[in-house]
């Protein structure tokens, strides 16, 4: 919902600040003093080109800014999320036009280009009576809007998932015969893989031979070390650091007892001394492990440096060897089978075709009674808005083309013959304005609001009515705020009077430059302004009087 919309030094306006709530806002003023100025600023606000004629006379750049929340617009709130503009439940965008034309946008403090600005004010807000900016002029919108009238919600997504379905067996198809004949790949598969099959490939493996060359590598300097720790630690030739502690343990022990700490010191003298036994026996079993063998040296050779040029052939390392071999195992097995997989593959498609046509039809039935409902109740909505003998309908066109669509079988045309003996033409050929917003509201209407967008403007709706029309006509955009934000630029009182909220549009002379003013109208303000609609400059007794009347007939 949009809740504060700002202008600065845009056309006429010097600066204005507007705040809205939910329900039915009601925008009017003279003739010429610029009521169609907020549309215009949400029109730019939501993407639409922009040129300097918009920018002040005499200043350098324009400024509009409008806050939505998205509590009732989820999809909006998704469309930042995805597009990491999010910010809270908050949606703020700022768009700055220069003098020189050039302009520039941002989203929550975010540059974003005319074409992202777009996307998002569509999920935001939907103006009525201008075609650039129209959503239900576009077929899409159309289609969605007729789904969601019919509530089709689990039957459009059962013909998504079916037309997914046949989608991904016809592109596996694809694949396998852009492969064509396989033979030789096969072939050269089959003996890279027995090439690597021969070799032990497991990373304990590896790890083990790898180990093993470096011991026989430096068997030599590991003999020689043993050899010479086993001697000073506990050799019989010459001094060892074992004989050396029991000697040192015998001396201690001779005059221990005349001081009780020298036990202790013993007691860790015992402690090395069982570790250097252990240090001993181990040096023992690993020296008896070293062996000087040049032949076992060289098989070890031999064998890693067959795994380093597989490596290099296969342009992996020594570790990823295994992975690759499995990779290739796996291709293979893929290939062998390409030819049982392409016939099966015929039949699931053909069956998935089918199980699709069966879902869209269940959906075309749904929408058929949904359009037939939609086009009885807005027809009868267009005649009590002025447009007698008025008609619409709602086209359901065939898809030509075979192909599951995911979006259904047919596409829809929102057709509207405006007068008595016209034909019906498409919503988006209606060449007039006014005609072209009262069938939209009319729509609006008789969907109850059900299309996604939380804001909707209807921009001079009652153009070419009076009378008991345009009252008709207000409480109608009086009944659609009750389920979504109605913003109307209005001249007649009657459409005024329905409003929950009036913005007074004025416009002044100072210092020779025409300014335009905005105002939010208070109770009696308000009486002041119907009356003026009423009555004209002179505001009798006889149009205040109706003012009121018309204000207390709002149900």
């Amino acid at each position: 919902m949009l809740v504060h919309l700002s202008l600065k030094q845009f056309a006429v306006v010097t600066e204005a600040e507007l705040a809205f709530g939910p329900g039915l806002t009601v925008i009017s003023g003279e003739t010429g003093a610029g009521k169609s100025l907020l549309v215009d600023a949400l029109s730019l606000i939501s993407g639409l080109r922009a040129d300097s004629g918009v920018v002040r006379h005499g200043a350098d750049r324009a400024e509009l800014a409008a806050e939505f929340t998205l509590d009732d617009v989820p999809l909006a709130a998704a469309w930042l999320r995805e597009h990491e503009l999010d910010e809270d439940d908050a949606c703020q965008i700022r768009r700055v036009i220069r003098a020189d034309g050039g302009s520039r946008a941002w989203v929550n403090g975010r540059p974003v280009t005319l074409g992202q600005l777009g996307e998002l004010a569509a999920l935001l807000v939907e103006i009525h009576g201008q075609h650039e900016h129209q959503a239900l002029l576009s077929r899409p919108s159309q289609l969605a809007l007729l789904d969601a009238f019919g509530r089709t919600d689990a039957e459009r997504r059962a013909v998504e998932a079916a037309a997914a379905r046949w989608s991904a067996l016809l592109a596996e198809r694809e694949t396998l015969l852009a492969q064509g004949d396989v033979s030789d790949r096969i072939d050269w598969l089959e003996h890279q893989h027995a090439e690597l099959d021969r070799e032990e490939l497991a990373p304990e493996a590896i790890a083990r031979l790898l180990s093993d060359h470096r011991r026989h590598a430096h068997a030599a300097g590991l003999i020689a070390a043993c050899d010479g720790a086993f001697a000073q630690l506990g050799g019989e030739d010459g001094p060892s650091l074992s004989r050396t502690l029991q000697h040192v343990r015998s001396d201690l022990a001779r005059v221990a007892e005349h001081e009780p700490r020298l036990s202790e010191v013993d007691g860790m003298l015992d402690a090395a001394t069982i570790q250097i036994d252990e240090a001993l026996a181990l040096l023992d079993r690993v020296r008896s492990d070293l062996d000087l063998d040049p032949s076992a040296f060289d098989a070890l050779e031999h064998r890693l440096g067959r795994l380093h040029e597989l490596a290099r052939k296969h342009r992996v390392t020594p570790e990823q060897l295994a992975s690759h071999r499995d990779a290739i195992a796996t291709e293979l097995d893929a290939l062998r089978g390409a030819g049982m997989r392409l016939a099966k593959l015929d039949g699931e498609i053909e069956t998935a075709r089918t199980s699709w046509r069966e879902v869209a039809q269940v959906l075309s039935a749904r929408r058929r009674e949904a359009a037939a409902n939609l086009a009885s109740s807005t027809s009868a909505l267009i005649g009590e808005l002025g447009m007698g003998g008025g008609r619409f309908d709602v086209d359901l066109e065939p898809l030509e083309s075979e192909r599951p669509d995911p979006q259904g079988a047919e596409r829809v045309e929102f057709m509207v013959a405006a007068n008595p003996g016209q034909p019906a033409r498409p919503l988006r050929k209606v060449a007039s304005g006014g005609e072209l917003s009262r069938i939209s509201l009319a729509i609006e209407v008789a969907a109850l609001g059900l299309d996604t967008v939380a804001t909707m403007v209807f921009d001079e709706v009652d153009t070419g009515i009076g009378g008991a029309v345009a009252e008709i006509v207000g409480q109608k955009l009086r009944a659609l705020g009750a389920s979504r934000q109605v913003l109307c630029v209005t001249h007649l009182p009657q459409v005024a009077a329905q409003g929950h909220a009036h913005y007074r549009v004025s416009k002044a002379k100072s210092e020779g430059v025409t300014q335009s003013a905005v105002q939010l109208l208070k109770a009696k303000e308000r009486e002041e302004e119907l009356a003026r609609m009423l009555g004209g400059v002179e505001l009798t007794r006889e149009a205040r009087a109706a003012a009121k009347r018309l204000l207390a007939d709002v149900v």
